[in-house]
């Protein structure tokens, strides 16, 4: 007599009631503590940040002479000057920088003289050749956000950082229960009739490979009592569970009354074939998934089925793609010995696979650890120009560029933050965050490579921010202005102030030590028209033009004692315990061109521009102003 499955359901809406219920009853992802060591391929159960900075010393970049750049002032080719011992201390690359001197020349480029003296034909600028705390890494950072995958690279750029344990999802147990009389555990010669347990090694590897940590129990006859023990038992020991075989209608087939003693049954019978007989059962927020027993239908309802759930429950990366075209945002130069690997940040901005070169320094892991692809620059080419179409050779899932905002200007640790709300509301949403600061960031969008763009470029005629530039460089609109918020700009200066410094004009005083933001920075500019205010030659300046692409680095140079004063916004001040001399409240806004601005990234991200966690987030970091945080203002 013919039989009926309970349910015959569509595979979408069986998925989906499935995972609903099981999310409604608390299913989730589960935080461990590991150490670092052993963190590879875990998962972030929440946002990592560095202890320490890396370099955690200003350290030399050359094996040469270590000097007070000023001592070397004045030298060229025909007046070279030579520095007596003492003034002077050989170093080798990684040696600390000795105290007194703030430049490293190279050991090819001086000449040494018999008395111990050394010549030297072109004048070293201050802090060349020398590794900056924090070049890579500045304590207090975010090393890596909320469910990204721990890679080797990470693992470098977590104990680079000071982090020794970190808190990554725990893999979820999935129990594997083989059931039928005719089934025996592998061997070399069956006898007829008994059937070689094999599904349970293809679902084990299968679950590894996404991140689930298999148990698999001993073969169970087709008994009732059996049966239902051995599930009681898995459920007590796993946060999932395969019950293999004994799902169809057949008169030993009694996994559906099990799983509905043991706990619940949602549906038994999916709209699939191979595999129509699944069972789709739980107890509480586990899931009991009644697997058939033939191979094929028992991949294709895990694979179906049970996979999405532990996607949800691990946030495991789906296959990577092997290249993809790109066009890269600058330009790549490369010396013509070597095949050269670039690390890119990638992201579709309009129809273009925009590929965004990362610091390239050969000590620099984080830059690894953030790229989306690799560059390969062939043996005897110079390089390639901006704008120009690159093959990139892919390290994530071929969707993730799709899905990945790119926001190019300036920089402000909220974007940080912004980006790690995002993905962990979202997990296949990320953010490609470039730091060229505001002017930057505006010809990025009039090239069309970005899909908004950080700004708070000062006019000094007007005293009113962005306004005046926008209307400079997109004179046929084309673009919004998104306020975000208010920043409280200052001289950072080291704790306690001990040069007594009242203001930014102090910084030209004999003996203060300045560092910088790069050209074309909101701040630069903003330092700039400060000294066009106080009448300052900027050449009077010491260390000027000794710049630095973050507000964190220029704080954690104040904090490491290379520097004394440099402009920056309070929350870095803060983060390392500067003193700050307040200067103005400044506008920090987004540029998001028209085309952009309906997208589903850019909606979500002014949507938690908006929410009250980012709102948290951003008072507990200090500095900042949120009034009118997301709204869009004329122009």
């Amino acid at each position: 007599m013919a039989f009926e499955y309970l349910t015959n359901l569509p595979l979408d809406r069986a998925r989906r009631d499935y995972i609903e219920l099981l999310i409604n009853n608390g299913m989730g992802p589960r935080a461990e503590t590991v150490p670092v060591s052993q963190a590879a391929g875990r998962m972030t159960a929440e946002a990592v940040y560095a202890s320490i900075c890396s370099p955690h010393y200003a350290a030399s970049a050359m094996d040469g002479i270590a000097l007070l750049a000023k001592d070397s002032f004045g030298a060229t080719e025909s007046t070279p000057v030579t520095l007596r011992p003492g003034k002077f201390t050989v170093v080798d690359t990684g040696d600390p920088l000795p105290d007194g001197c703030d430049a490293v020349i190279m050991i090819e480029d001086i000449v040494e003289n018999s008395d111990g003296s050394v010549t030297i034909h072109s004048a070293a600028a201050p802090w060349q050749h020398i590794r900056q705390i924090g070049e890579d890494i500045c304590a207090g950072e975010m090393i890596i956000g909320s469910f990204m995958e721990l890679t080797p690279a990470a693992i470098g750029a977590m104990i680079a950082g000071g982090v020794g344990e970190v808190k990554v999802i725990k893999r979820p147990r999935v129990g594997i229960i083989p059931t039928g009389d005719e089934i025996i555990p592998p061997c070399a010669n069956p006898e007829p009739g008994q059937i070689l347990e094999f599904n349970s090694a293809i679902f084990s590897s299968m679950l590894k490979s996404w991140g689930a940590e298999p148990v698999t129990y001993p073969i169970v006859p087709d008994k009732y009592d059996m049966i239902l023990h051995a599930l009681e038992m898995a459920l007590s020991q796993c946060d999932m569970v395969l019950l293999n075989a004994g799902s169809s209608a057949g008169r030993d087939d009694c996994s559906a009354k099990a799983i509905a003693e043991a706990g619940q049954v949602l549906y038994h019978g999916i709209a699939i074939k191979p595999g129509k007989p699944a069972i789709l059962g739980c107890k509480d927020d586990k899931p009991i998934l009644g697997v058939p027993g033939y191979p094929v239908s028992g991949i294709i309802v895990i694979e179906e089925l049970l996979k999405p759930i532990i996607e949800h429950c691990t946030g495991k990366a789906a296959a990577r793609e092997d290249r993809a075209e790109a066009v890269l945002t600058r330009p790549v130069v490369s010396g013509l010995k070597y095949q050269e690997f670039v690390r890119v940040r990638l992201g579709f901005v309009g129809d273009k696979l925009i590929a965004s070169p990362l610091n390239r320094g050969s000590g620099v892991v984080s830059s690894f650890m953030k790229a989306d692809g690799i560059l390969e620059i062939p043996q005897g080419q110079e390089g390639y120009e901006a704008g120009q179409r690159v093959s990139v050779r892919l390290l994530t899932e071929k969707s993730r560029p799709s899905n990945t905002l790119v926001v190019i200007g300036s920089h402000d640790p909220l974007l940080d933050e912004l980006a790690d709300m995002m993905h962990r509301d979202d997990r296949k949403i990320y953010m490609s965050s470039s730091h060229v600061g505001s002017m930057g960031g505006i010809m990025a969008l009039k090239r069309g490579e970005a899909h908004a763009a950080g700004c708070h470029l000062l006019d000094p005629e007007t005293g009113i921010y962005n306004l005046s530039f926008i209307k400079r460089y997109f004179p046929n609109g084309g673009i919004r202005l998104i306020r975000c918020v208010g920043r409280q700009q200052g001289l950072m200066v080291q704790k306690g102030n001990p040069l007594g410094l009242n203001g930014f004009e102090d910084v030209a005083n004999d003996g203060v030590r300045y560092v910088n933001r790069q050209k074309g920075s909101g701040t630069r500019i903003l330092a700039d028209y400060l000294c066009s205010k106080a009448n300052i030659d900027k050449a009077s300046i010491y260390g000027y033009d000794r710049e630095e692409l973050t507000h964190t680095s220029v704080a954690i140079q104040i904090a490491a004692g290379s520097a004394d004063a440099g402009m920056g916004i309070y929350s870095a001040a803060r983060l390392y315990d500067l003193d700050f001399l307040p200067v103005c409240i400044e506008e920090y806004d987004l540029l998001i061109p028209d085309f952009a601005y309906d997208t589903p990234m850019v909606r979500r991200m002014l949507d938690t521009l908006k929410s009250p966690e980012f709102h948290a987030r951003l008072s507990a970091m200090g500095g900042y102003t949120l009034e009118g945080i997301g709204e869009e203002i004329s122009l």
